[in-house]
């Protein structure tokens, strides 16, 4: 007999179809459509998120004439003109704007990181009673709507008399809800139980395990949790805008928003505005290529080290 397989009408016999495939379905070409579709979709949702983007930046080259007179995504000749009038305003006001911007979410993210550190860790490695509550009610935090807490804070920090400071701005930013859930789930994975043992039985404080052992290990952790809290204080507008009336004071996100307030009189200020934008997003462009580095360190590498 030989050994190619028979058609089905002389042996009754058919060929086995192709390792990966079902008998019947179609192959090559259709599958290759198919997958075309989540391609698509994506490409999609990049346009949708990039566009915005695209048109600051083409804006921000544009002088007063030129915004509102060429095609929209034509560049323009006043980007230097603008950054220019941007730097005259109000005496340099706007770099201001940008170094309290910088101290509160730089300050309120490197606390609110430490803060969630510890929380995180003791949550995630110490058994006591009432932890599951806690961690419920930090759940519940993380749930809870920001504009429903400002007015309380706002409340709470008047009867303090620190309404109107930075430190109106910084304190509510310290505890993050988001921040601890993300470091406990964290660190109940990246720590060992056995590795906090062995460091006990060495008779290494508790202080000690943590800041020797754990610490380098939820170090890849921490960053994620420094650079969301870093973002949202970054675009914080709600709590400047009720704690804040000192425009000295005041973040970029709600100093822009002062000066798009003024363009329906000065129409100038529409072209300051777009470039004060632009130019607000460079440092956590920069920012996240400074610390996206961390990401990629091995879990336990950090232990190891130590």
């Amino acid at each position: 007999m030989s050994d190619l397989a028979l058609s089905p009408g002389r042996s009754g016999r058919r060929s086995a179809p192709a390792a990966g495939t079902t008998p019947g379905t179609a192959q090559g070409p259709p599958r290759r459509r198919i997958a075309l579709v989540p391609s698509v979709a994506l490409l999609l949702g990049a346009l949708y998120c990039l566009i915005p983007v695209a048109w600051v930046v083409i804006a921000a080259t544009k002088s007063e004439s030129e915004l509102f007179s060429t095609f929209t995504f034509a560049p323009g000749t006043g980007l230097f003109d603008n950054i220019a009038e941007l730097s005259a305003y109000r005496d340099g006001l706007y770099w201001r704007w940008l170094a309290n911007t910088a101290l509160y979410a730089g300050a309120g993210a490197l606390l609110s990181t430490a803060v969630s550190a510890l929380a995180g860790y003791a949550l995630a490695v110490y058994r006591f009673r009432g932890r599951e509550p806690v961690f419920n009610v930090l759940l519940a935090g993380v749930l809870m709507p920001p504009v429903i807490l400002a007015v309380p804070q706002y409340l709470l920090l008047a009867k303090a008399n620190l309404t109107d400071s930075y430190l109106s701005v910084l304190l509510p930013v310290i505890l993050s809800p988001y921040g601890i859930y993300l470091a406990r789930i964290y660190a109940a994975a990246a720590v060992p139980a056995e590795v906090v043992e062995a460091g006990r039985m060495d008779g290494a404080s508790e202080w000690r395990i943590f800041y020797r052992i754990a610490l380098p290990m939820l170090q890849p952790g921490l960053v994620t949790v420094f650079l969301f809290q870093f973002i949202a204080v970054w675009n914080n507008f709600l709590l400047p805008f009720i704690m804040l009336g000192d425009d000295k004071r005041f973040p970029l996100t709600l100093g822009l928003f002062t000066m798009l307030r003024q363009g329906a009189q000065t129409p100038a200020m529409y072209s300051l505005v777009i470039t004060g934008a632009l130019l607000a997003v460079v440092p956590l462009i920069a920012l996240f290529l400074v610390i996206q580095r961390f990401w990629s360190l091995d879990l336990l590498s950090g232990a190891v080290k130590s």
